[in-house]
């Protein structure tokens, strides 16, 4: 069972807690039912249930020591806040070796029944500026 979570400070420290012990029960304490979630495995869920079958099941088993970096930023007013940052997580490369995981996410909690919850959550790895990944500038294909 999660904590209490007095701030959207503790809210995110409870929440990192829950993924790096792989604690689903404790995670889906500090989601609300009706959450939407954006995430690095699955493209769009809506509903709790769906968020924690399609994303947190099949990442979190697979990641270690994850965490927000230090200059997270968290903002709250009246029952609603904000948090948006950088993580890291550790996972194993192809080769069996540790990699470095970086990424960053945003959540958007309310306070309901004087408890926050995430209503949004949202993952992504870190942009990259390859061409892979967003294909070639117009007249490269002259310059090749």
């Amino acid at each position: 069972m999660a904590p209490s979570v007095a701030t959207p400070q503790d809210w995110l420290r409870t929440f990192e807690a829950a993924v790096r012990a792989r604690d689903f029960a404790g995670g889906r304490e500090l989601f609300a039912t009706d959450a939407m979630a954006f995430g690095t495995w699955a493209r769009a869920v809506a509903g709790l249930d769906n968020i924690v079958r399609e994303q947190w099941q099949n990442v979190w088993p697979r990641i270690r020591d994850f965490h927000f970096e230090g200059d997270t930023s968290v903002h709250a007013s009246g029952d609603s806040a904000w948090i948006a940052g950088g993580w890291l997580t550790e996972v194993t490369g192809p080769d069996g070796r540790p990699v470095t995981r970086p990424g960053r996410g945003t959540f958007v909690l309310e306070r309901r029944g004087g408890k926050w919850l995430a209503v949004h959550s949202h993952f992504s790895l870190l942009p990259s500026q390859s061409e892979t990944a967003h294909g070639r500038l117009p007249g490269d294909a002259a310059r090749s």
